[in-house]
């Protein structure tokens, strides 16, 4: 435990706390060996005694440790004494900027986005280095007395994402990306959705996504549109919300690709706020009509000044194709002579058809039995109008695309990169596909819409919903699929998932029934197993369910560790809103002896969480193992409380801490009309939940 006046690591002198959070508390420190002021962060013991935790915090605290820029709170010192994990960083004089947007209520849009600009500074530096942030929060930004904006806790976010997201010390729902929120894949892109999040608040005083759990908030951020800034602060520019917006789109393709991108248009911005400048990617839109802007209408001015008409770059365009046929031919010769003839028989027969150029020969009135040279030139017809219809689509592909032929034909983009337009990466995909039949369709026949939708999208499909009102499945159950499940179908190919209305049910002698849509509360089990426990919870909220109790277990396969490996409702059942769905988490093969674990610590009171917590208040204390066990529970006033429990037959629990508050009276201005209102002094009761790892015992 960290005391005042302790010395760690022979020369860093604790003097006073300066601030806490989730995972850890911050000191104020003197390094005796500089004979300079630092900040000295300590992982609060629930976390100092998970040894996976700890291994990958100091991993990226290390590598968060090679950073030094002007907009990173840098990180001098990691190590580890007596069982208090600590790193060292620059002691910054300031505020976080979540205090900061608290006291100013909403800041401007000229600070607000020179803010952005200095957060995104920050993180370009950490990208450059591969390092991602993954926990983007106004409360990880400090606001410096002289105005410099600071970015912290590199380190943390990386280590935490074991945890689950219901889990207080996480406390970054309302900032987190889709994919986080989804237990996926996290890179550059996601640091910028959660900039995006931070500048709104910035704008408008509020974060977009409110709700009753940190899951239903996670759910909002999946699934709903983000609302406009101008939607809570109507002076916000044009540029500066489409900036919010770009930043916060939910398909990562769509957002800005790195942060040099996002920090040009901000710095624009700044100097005309009222241009609509900012680019959104919209796919629904790349095939529609368009006027062609100034630099291709001389593009293509120029282009038909050198030609002639369209007809002559016809023509030029269908020879320079014939000239690469040429080229592409001699290059098969070549590597067919070097590789085996395992290619394609059609390129072999060109190969082995391909010959000394033959005399020409003068045109004989009489017909004379097909041979050799009749079938070349047959060939070399056939490259020619091929050549001439090649060229022909592409100048209408060109053409259309820039609004000359009138209408869009609407072609998606996967056809007009198949008419020429494609990227070296995009054809070649398209090769992979043609000779393995396309991208193979999951069955997801059983599963709810949202569940499949995402395991489509992962695979590279489109979907889209249709509903069957006769179906006697549950609510929301896709019963059919177009494509067929299991067949294949090129990358970008819409599925359209079939679902059950739920309206039609079978009463106790088997007969189908029509239900008014008033009477609709069946609601399909999804499938859990094999997902993580943030990602069964995410599925279960979707659903209207509730989540039971989960029972932490032995599993055979070892694949299954950390995974969902029962659960207590079959899928596609229909139940009612609100059911209760108990699971079992896989913690390995059981091959591990430990079979009782210990928990030995000072509890701190809820003071260290919370300020408005007033000393002396009664604390209703929990300890309770991941099987719902309950070890220890009372209720205390003083702190901090020893606890010293042995015998727990779980590795894992919660540490939870119910008390109420009093908030006193306050006035506050309203953002949507400006008034001044009064909020009544308030009494309600709040719950602090820690996520505790015991400690086996010998």
């Amino acid at each position: 435990m960290v005391k005042m006046g302790m010395l760690i690591g022979e020369r860093y002198e604790i003097l006073e706390k300066i601030g806490t959070g989730g995972m850890s508390d911050v000191y104020k420190a003197i390094d005796h060996k500089l004979n300079r002021p630092v900040a000295v962060k300590v992982l609060k013991q629930e976390f100092a005694e998970n040894s996976n935790f700890v291994s990958k915090f100091r991993v990226e605290a290390q590598a968060a440790a090679g950073l030094m820029h002007q907009n990173i709170v840098n990180v001098y010192d990691v190590g580890e004494e007596r069982g208090i994990h600590y790193i060292v960083m620059e002691l910054v004089d300031g505020i976080t900027l979540k205090k900061y947007i608290e006291k100013k209520q909403r800041l401007t849009v000229k600070e607000a986005v020179s803010i952005a600009i200095q957060v995104a500074m920050g993180l370009e530096a950490a990208h450059n280095n591969h390092i991602i942030h993954r926990d983007i929060k106004p409360q990880n930004i400090i606001v410096s007395k002289e105005g410099k904006v600071k970015v912290t806790d590199f380190g943390i976010a990386k280590a935490a994402t074991s945890n689950t997201i219901t889990s207080n010390v996480m406390g970054s729902v309302h900032y987190t990306s889709p994919e986080q929120a989804r237990g996926g894949y996290s890179d550059v892109k996601s640091d910028i959705y959660s900039l995006g999040i931070t500048l709104f608040e910035m704008l408008t005083g509020r974060v977009p996504f409110n709700g009753d759990t940190t899951v239903a908030i996670a759910i909002k951020h999946i699934q709903e549109a983000l609302p406009t800034p101008r939607d809570f602060a109507p002076d916000t520019p044009i540029s500066v919300e489409k900036i919010v917006l770009k930043c916060c789109q939910k398909s990562p393709d769509r957002r800005y690709q790195n942060a040099a991108e996002l920090i040009t248009d901000l710095k624009r911005s700044l100097i005309t706020p009222d241009e609509d400048f900012v680019v959104m990617q919209n796919p629904d839109e790349d095939g529609a009509t368009r006027e062609p802007n100034e630099s291709e209408r001389r593009s293509l001015k120029e282009a038909a000044r050198k030609t002639g008409s369209i007809g002559d770059t016809m023509r030029l365009n269908a020879e320079a194709t014939r000239e690469r046929e040429r080229r592409l031919r001699e290059e098969n010769s070549r590597r067919h002579r070097q590789e085996s003839e395992e290619r394609d028989p059609r390129n072999r027969s060109k190969t082995a058809r391909k010959k000394p150029a033959p005399k020409k020969k003068s045109r004989n009135k009489t017909r004379r039995p097909s041979d050799g040279s009749s079938f070349e030139k047959l060939v070399v017809i056939l490259a020619i109008v091929t050549a001439l219809f090649v060229g022909a689509v592409v100048i209408w592909v060109v053409g259309n695309r820039l609004g000359f032929f009138g209408e869009s034909t609407g072609k998606p983009e996967s056809e007009e990169a198949a008419s020429g337009e494609a990227s070296t990466e995009q054809e070649k995909t398209e090769q992979n596909a043609d000779e393995t039949g396309g991208i193979l369709i999951p069955d997801v026949l059983g599963y709810s819409y949202v569940e499949a939708s995402v395991m489509l999208k992962d695979k590279g499909f489109s979907v889209q919903r249709a509903e069957d009102t006769t179906s006697t499945a549950a609510k929301n159950t896709v019963i059919a699929m177009d494509p067929k499940e299991n067949s294949r179908a090129e990358n970008g190919t819409t599925i359209t998932l079939t679902v059950s209305t739920g309206s039609v049910v079978t009463d106790a002698d088997g007969n189908a029934a029509l239900v008014a849509s008033t009477q609709l509360e069946k609601y399909a089990v999804p499938r859990l197993v094999g997902l993580t426990l943030e990602e069964a919870e995410i599925l279960i909220a979707e659903n209207h369910l509730v989540r039971g109790t989960v029972n932490e277990v032995t599993y055979a396969d070892e694949a299954m560790a950390g995974l969902i490996c029962r659960q207590s409702l079959e899928p596609g059942t229909a139940v009612d809103e609100g059911s209760v769905i108990d699971l079992e988490l896989s913690v390995g093969t059981g091959e591990e002896t430990t079979t009782s674990w210990r928990y030995v610590a000072d509890i701190e009171s809820p003071a260290l969480e919370d300020p408005d917590y007033t000393s002396g208040t009664p604390v209703h204390v929990q300890l309770i193992a991941s099987d719902g066990t309950t070890i220890r529970e009372a209720t205390e006033e003083a702190f901090p409380i020893k606890i010293n429990s042995t015998g727990i037959s779980q590795p894992t629990g919660w540490l939870t801490l119910t008390y109420t508050v009093t908030t006193p009276s306050s006035t506050e201005i309203d953002p949507d009309t400006g008034e001044e209102k009064v909020i009544p002094s308030q009494t309600e009761e709040r719950e602090q939940r820690r996520a505790i790892t015991f400690t086996p015992e010998n």
